[in-house]
Parts: C-alpha cells; sequence; structure tokens
C-alpha cells in the first residue's frame, strides 16, 4: 500500500526522508506549486526521455522495451542518474548535465562572460569549475586604466555571490569548483582564503600541483612564481613550505583540495583539443574548456545476494548505464552551441557507484579492512572494463566521438568514477 507525506503520493514507499527530497527538487509541480507526479511517475518520465533517441540510430529499436529496462533500474534504485537529469528529462528545460568547465580569461569580458554562463548554467540545474590560472595577479598593472589588478581571489567573490543569488531550477543551490594553479603568484592568498568565516561558502576550492612543485617539496627547495600576463617569473617560495601550509589549511577547514594536474593531462584522452585545466565542482570528472559530463550511480547494496556480490547482475547495470547516460548525451538541452559541439564530440560520461558500505555490511566485511580495500578496487576495475563493452555497440551511431576518431582512430570513452 502506497502512503502519504507532504500531499504527495509514496507509491514506492521510499519514507518520509526521501519524499521531502522528491518534493523539494524532483517531483515536477503545476503553476501554482503543487505536485503533479508520484515517484514512480518521475521515473517512468526520465525512462521514456531517455529511451527516445534510440531511434534515431535504430529506425526499428524497440523504444518501449529500453524504456522499461531504464525505468526498472531507476525504480529499484539499483541504478539512478546525477539530479540534473531527474529534475529536467522530459521537461521544458531538458538540461540534463551535472558538470561543465567554463573557462575565465583575463580580460574583464572574459571574466563577466564566464560569470554570465556561471548563471546560467546554474539555474538549468548544473554546477561549474574554473581555472583562475589565468588571471594576472593582484596589484599587476592593468593597462586599459592604469589602475591594478584585482587578483583571482577577489573575482571568485563575484562567481560566488552569483551562484548566492541563483537557484538551480528553482530548487537548489549551485556549486562551483575554483583552481589556481601553485606557481600562480596569488598562490598564498588562495590555499588561506577559506579560512575566513562565510568566504566564498558557494565553492570548493583546490591547488593545481605540478611534477616539479612535488619534487621541489620532496627536496626541500624552492620554486618559480610566474606571472600569467607576462610569463616572467616574480618570485619564489619554499615548494615544503607552501605544502604544509596547504595540509594545514585544509586539515582546519576542508579546503584547499589538491589536483595533480601533469598527471591528469598525461591521461587527457583528447590532448589535441588542449589541456585539461579544472574539474567540476567535485573534483571527480576533469573536463575541458566547455565541456560538460553527466553522472549516474549504482547502488551496490542492490547488487549483494546472499553475502556475494552478484557480478551477472552488476555487469548488466553497468552496461544499461553507459547506454542510459550514452543517450542522455544525444536528447540534452545544452546551455550553448559551443558546449553542445564539445560534449557530444568527447561523449564523456561518468559511471559511480553509491551503497558500497551497505555492501559491505550485507557481506559482513568490516569498511576499514584490506579485505573492503581489495574488493573496492576489484569492483573499480570491472566497471572499467565492462564500461567500455557497450561503447562497442555504440559505436554504430553515425556521427559520436568526432574528435576521438580524427585524432586517434579510438572509438570509445569513459571516466569512471567511486562516490562512496
Amino acid at each position: 500500500m502506497s502512503q502519504e507525506f507532504f500531499r504527495v503520493k509514496d507509491d514506492l514507499r521510499l519514507g518520509i526522508n526521501a519524499i521531502k527530497i522528491l518534493h523539494r527538487r524532483y517531483l515536477l509541480q503545476d503553476k501554482k506549486g503543487r505536485i503533479t507526479e508520484t515517484p514512480s511517475q518521475l521515473f517512468r518520465r526520465v525512462a521514456n526521455a531517455v529511451a527516445s533517441v534510440e531511434t534515431k540510430y535504430n529506425q526499428n529499436a524497440d523504444v518501449k522495451k529500453i524504456s522499461n529496462q531504464f525505468y526498472k533500474m531507476m525504480l529499484n534504485l539499483e541504478f539512478l542518474p546525477n539530479t540534473p537529469t531527474l529534475m529536467n528529462a522530459g521537461t521544458e528545460v531538458g538540461q540534463l548535465s551535472a558538470c561543465f568547465v567554463i573557462p575565465v580569461g583575463d580580460s574583464l569580458q572574459e571574466i563577466f562572460e564566464a560569470v554570465k554562463w556561471t548563471a546560467i548554467i546554474h539555474q538549468s540545474g548544473g554546477g561549474t569549475g574554473f581555472d583562475f590560472s589565468k588571471l594576472r595577479p593582484q596589484g599587476d598593472l592593468v593597462k586599459s586604466t592604469g589602475g591594478i589588478a584585482s587578483g583571482p581571489v577577489k573575482f571568485m567573490t563575484i562567481f560566488d555571490k552569483t551562484t548566492e543569488v541563483i537557484k538551480q531550477g528553482g530548487k537548489r543551490r549551485g556549486a562551483n569548483m575554483g583552481i589556481l594553479r601553485v606557481d600562480h603568484p596569488d598562490i598564498l592568498e588562495f590555499i588561506a582564503c577559506k579560512s575566513k568565516e562565510g568566504f566564498l561558502n558557494n565553492f570548493n576550492i583546490s591547488v593545481a600541483v605540478t611534477d616539479g612543485f612535488m619534487k621541489a617539496v620532496k627536496n626541500n627547495q624552492n620554486y618559480s612564481l610566474v606571472n600569467p600576463r607576462t610569463r616572467q617569473i616574480v618570485g619564489k617560495l619554499n615548494a615544503r613550505n607552501v605544502f604544509e601550509l596547504l595540509v594545514t589549511s585544509s586539515w582546519k577547514t576542508g579546503d584547499p583540495g589538491i589536483i595533480f594536474i601533469d598527471e591528469i593531462n598525461r591521461h587527457n584522452p583528447t590532448p589535441a583539443q588542449g589541456n585539461i585545466e579544472a574539474t567540476n565542482p567535485c573534483g571527480e570528472q576533469p573536463l575541458l574548456d566547455w565541456e560538460s559530463c553527466n553522472l549516474g550511480s549504482i547502488n551496490l547494496a542492490k547488487v549483494v545476494v546472499d553475502c556475494r556480490l552478484n557480478w551477472k547482475k552488476l555487469a548488466k547495470l553497468i552496461q544499461w548505464g553507459v547506454r542510459f547516460l550514452d543517450n542522455v548525451i544525444d536528447i540534452n538541452k545544452y546551455p550553448s552551441d559551443q558546449i553542445r559541439l564539445v560534449t557530444q564530440s568527447n561523449r564523456k560520461i561518468g559511471i559511480g557507484i553509491m551503497g558500497f558500505a551497505d555492501a559491505l555490511i550485507k557481506m559482513n566485511i568490516t569498511y576499514d579492512s584490506e579485505k573492503a580495500f581489495k574488493i573496492g578496487e576489484k569492483i573499480m576495475k570491472f566497471i572499467k572494463v565492462e564500461g567500455h563493452k557497450p561503447h562497442r555497440n555504440l559505436e554504430k551511431k553515425e556521427g559520436i566521438f568526432l574528435i576521438l576518431k580524427k585524432a586517434y582512430g579510438e572509438t570509445s570513452m569513459i571516466t569512471c568514477v567511486m562516490r562512496l
């Protein structure tokens, strides 16, 4: 029997907390704010919308059967896509991606162009990441006015305030990732900026550290600070002292994090398009400028049967999850043509997991044990291997993976993300 909370019919018996979240963020409402769908109808709306693209590549595709498969794995809470897909699939908004990276140039026009796209993306349900390393340092010359530059940290406050006043789809606050290279002259201010109470509340921040910097940390050496406007060395800092400040700040406030930018670009699948300089708000998805990505998670707690992981079921969920997310790329209504072009050319998706702790409990495995570490490693390797298999079938889609095919002859790409 169904029950009712907040005037929502809980036809899946999800419970009061789940219904409260669905009521606030996901379920469709009419103009008077009245809920117009149940949780199961939400999943049906999403499944139908995502399956509808199948006929684009195969006129004889059994769309109803595919939709039912998508619906079933969401209904059973075995697989769930990211929030924008649940909120916007099958609606007029139609923006389904969670992750975007927007470039920030050094001119005032470029900075506020990035602010504009931040507002548009957050309004539609996405989150944004930025690399502020191109901005000239605080106190540097501004030739057009004869004044001095404000620096990256102060300009970040504009993005932060924009996020504060723009609710995503009218349902939730936006999120940002701010990144600064470790060799930027304002790096010390950046590392310590979140120590101020309430400062940059809508940002996670990370320092982009290089191989050279980490080597200098190991050897207790100085490293150079470079003005991004002139490309001239303007100072030196002791790498170990900077690293210790970074660790101390992270321990106190949770920020900044670290991204190993050289290592990321060693694994950049499309280097011909440029270097990766930033990530999405939570840091799990490196993206090129103007690139977006959509994510989905497999619920491992639903894959354990009789104290054992059902690898066959997990493989099936991976394959259908990849198909689902790849379809999202096609039906998505992108904020701009530039984002659409880059995203549809590269087709990055992220398959992650949830319910890891619950799965371990069902398998009688202690969370902080070596056995838990090994099974986690095995699961993610399995997801990576299995995740590439469906893409071999997706290669038949005319016009996809354009840049990969042109540059490398490659025909598949999937980013596996572990989110415990």
